[in-house]
């Protein structure tokens, strides 16, 4: 007998887990759009909003021809060394004083490379990125970066500075926090919280209900049953009869 229940209590019932999900579906629909509704909330009153400007640099000067292979792969190598002088302190220290020229605003080393990242997304391609809670400041940095870079570079390799592709704009559209993305997480969030609770319940109530139980946790054959509402519904035929006398 004991090896019987042990065996029962190895595994879960799915199907009954699965109607005690139907039975309160209530309580997971709640918590979904509770948790919902909190993470909106919290997306709109507590996180800043952020904008994203970016410029864009082309590696070689207007003067370079590309003519053979050598001449790709010096482009790619290019592109690599400027993504790291991009970062590079002269060019931090020339970005701060052009932002604090043309925007009069003070900002330190640190400040500027937390705003700052820097990618090659195409071959020969630079994109630096500026990003801050002023769409404007964010937009005045990345060019600010840009035209750093393209200086320090004409300066290293004493040619003609690299090309401005695109100049970064004021951007008109917040780039985070996603609205849709934190709403949607929330309520999956909200609905499996909900649902682990009604697990950890489930697992937790040992109780014996139906017949199916006796004979899964006591390996007993039941035969006979009792109505919960016998009782009750004696009462109500005593009294239906008392009212037709």
């Amino acid at each position: 007998m004991d090896n019987k229940r042990d065996m029962a209590d190895d595994y879960i019932d799915l199907v009954a887990l699965f109607a005690a999900y139907l039975k309160r579906w209530w309580l997971i629909v709640i918590c979904g759009f509770g948790g919902a509704f909190l993470a909106l909330g919290i997306t709109v009153y507590l996180i800043t909003p952020l904008y994203t400007s970016s410029s864009m640099l082309y590696v070689l000067s207007k003067t370079t021809s590309i003519t053979s292979v050598t001449d790709l792969t010096l482009a790619d190598e290019l592109t690599a060394d400027y993504s790291i002088i991009a970062k590079s302190n002269p060019v931090l220290d020339g970005a701060i004083e052009q932002v604090e020229e043309e925007g009069n605003i003070k900002l330190t080393r640190e400040e500027v490379e937390e705003m700052v990242s820097v990618s090659n997304e195409a071959s020969r391609i630079l994109v630096i990125k500026a990003v801050s809670d002023d769409p404007e400041l964010a937009a005045l940095v990345a060019n600010a970066v840009a035209e750093q870079t393209m200086d320090q570079m004409a300066e290293i390799t004493k040619t003609d500075p690299p090309t401005m592709v695109e100049k970064a704009e004021v951007a008109t559209h917040r780039s985070s926090p996603n609205w849709t993305k934190n709403t949607i997480t929330g309520g999956l969030i909200g609905g499996v919280l909900s649902g682990l609770f009604l697990t950890i319940c489930f697992l937790m109530n040992d109780n014996i209900k139906t017949e199916e139980d006796v004979e899964k946790y006591l390996g007993l054959s039941t035969l006979a049953l009792i109505p919960e509402n016998s009782k009750k519904s004696s009462r109500k035929q005593k009294q239906r009869r008392k009212k037709q006398k």
